[in-house]
């Protein structure tokens, strides 16, 4: 076993997991229920450094993050004894916006010797691939918010907040922040419409934390009166492709991934 997969929520780890010739050591945050997959081995912030320690004396070469995490809290009294020594760079990573703190563990990873993977190099197959999934096509108005939307993601880049926002009739009504794109969802005034888009930031690190989408995004884009979702091909994870599509033509919306732009 050369492999160790960092697994948080959702259908993700176990996508990937599924590709690997040979099963991956399944490393699961404590108090995450994982989807698919037993937890080979338990760990939390303060007791990375153990965890490093191990997964190098169980022969682990490489590592993949896959699944959604919440940003942890530095517990002090939790700390063990090899991982005191890396308090300052979790205090940086903590005070860091999302793609900042994610910088700061690869290069943790990449530092004590571990070549990091990104999820879509391991399931090329689940990057979003260019054109329309499902029969209904965007038209006029929703390719021109496709437009706004990846340009306010690119100019929202600097600010480190999300990787989706709402778009209606030319003019953004919503942005994701931490609380993630089912958060964002559930508080949208449905009134005017419009579709979720969802990119990577200007600059983002492809090893960890792609965007991702899946049939429940459908159903959520559906519960907040849109009429489409729009991704980057290429650049946006696909969980479940088939079933988005016919998600997707179940609700009557649009599922397109753009290219060229």
């Amino acid at each position: 076993m050369t492999l160790a997969l960092i697994a948080g929520r959702g259908d993700l780890p176990a996508l990937v997991a599924a590709e690997l010739e040979t099963p991956p050591l399944v490393c699961g945050y404590e108090g995450i229920t994982l989807t698919g997959l037993t937890a080979d081995l338990r760990f939390r912030l303060e007791t990375l450094g153990s965890l490093l320690l191990e997964l190098g004396t169980r022969g682990v070469t490489q590592v993949c993050f896959a699944g959604s995490l919440d940003r942890p809290a530095l517990d002090p009294s939790k700390l063990d004894a090899e991982t005191a020594p890396l308090v300052p760079l979790f205090m940086e990573a903590l005070q860091s916006g999302d793609d900042g703190a994610l910088r700061v563990v690869v290069d943790l990873f990449e530092k004590t010797g571990f070549n990091v993977l990104g999820a879509h190099e391991i399931a090329p197959g689940l990057l979003a691939e260019g054109g329309v999934y499902g029969n209904a096509w965007p038209d006029a108005q929703m390719r021109r918010d496709a437009e706004v939307a990846a340009a306010h993601i690119l100019d929202m880049s600097p600010q480190d907040k999300g990787q989706a926002c709402i778009v209606a009739f030319g003019k953004v009504v919503a942005m994701e922040d931490a609380g993630g794109t089912d958060a964002m969802l559930a508080a949208y005034d449905n009134s005017q419409g419009g579709i979720l888009f969802k990119g990577p930031k200007a600059g983002q690190t492809r090893l960890v934390d792609l965007p991702a989408v899946g049939p429940e995004t459908m159903d959520a884009a559906q519960r907040a009166g849109l009429r489409g979702v729009v991704v980057d091909a290429g650049d946006v994870l696909v969980l479940h492709p088939e079933e988005c599509a016919a998600r997707a033509d179940a609700l009557g919306l649009v599922f397109w991934a753009r290219t060229g732009e």
